[in-house]
């Protein structure tokens, strides 16, 4: 049986530059309330609602 946290954990991160990003789920009945994700600590961020993930490329 696969629960839904592990399908999600199966998802790669979103690699953004911006410091802030936000998620609403997708559009229309399946998204959710708009959230702002700060990316300014290092690793991974996680959007509370649905728990896709998104981690700040660095810029070389």
């Amino acid at each position: 049986m696969n629960w839904a946290v592990n399908l999600i954990a199966e998802v790669p991160p979103n690699e953004v530059t911006e410091r802030v990003v936000w998620c609403d789920g997708g559009s229309g009945p399946e998204g959710h309330p708009k959230v702002f994700i700060n990316l300014d600590k290092p690793g991974d961020h996680s959007c509370g609602y649905c728990g896709l993930r998104f981690v700040k490329k660095d810029h070389h």
